[in-house]
């Protein structure tokens, strides 16, 4: 299966699962009143730690994020990411940027997601024998929609980079299995 067919394999999928649960949410609507006005009380902190060690590279990243529970159904929320990539006598790169991000939990055991990233890279590449040393600075932009597994605080799953390009995307694949977790 090629890139392009996969990508628009994976589109389908998320449309269908989206008429699915739509309907479905249409027709189990449960209507609470929420006296509480405690805003912390509906909020949750969570995120991701990132770590890769190989002959000569290491990647390191830290994205930590916190959501507030609309309702039972519906999260939104906000996230952070700093990583730091080096392969050794190749390149050395920072990434840091934010994302907005939109939970959606139709049952209980399952959570779509939404989320937009917004991350700027600097990368450094090191002189060798074909070429010098030279310095790349750009912003990378990403649409992921994810669909996952939900038990208790952690969701394991996957996403995919609805605006993935292979010669402009920061990733290698549009495509990302994740384990989120929020306390």
């Amino acid at each position: 299966m090629n890139k392009i067919q996969f990508s628009i394999d994976c589109r389908y999928f998320f449309v269908i699962l989206a008429v699915l649960f739509s309907s479905y949410t249409i027709g189990q609507q449960k209507y609470v009143i929420d006296n509480s006005n405690n805003f912390w009380e509906k909020v949750q902190f969570g995120g991701g730690l990132g770590l890769g060690f190989g002959s000569g590279y290491t990647d390191i990243s830290v994205m930590p994020s916190a959501i507030y529970n609309v309702n039972e159904i519906v999260a939104v929320g906000v996230g952070l990411q700093f990583g730091y990539l080096n392969s050794r006598n190749y390149y050395e790169s920072y990434v840091y940027g934010g994302s907005l991000i939109t939970l959606v939990n139709p049952i209980p055991e399952i959570q779509l997601s939404a989320e937009l990233e917004q991350v700027k890279v600097d990368t450094r590449y090191e002189a060798n024998i074909n070429r010098p040393a030279f310095s790349d600075s750009y912003w990378n932009t990403a649409l992921y929609l994810g669909a996952g597994y939900r038990t208790g605080n952690v969701t394991i799953g996957a996403r995919y980079d609805v605006l993935y390009d292979p010669n402009k995307s920061l990733y290698g694949s549009g495509f990302m299995p994740f384990v989120r977790v929020y306390f």
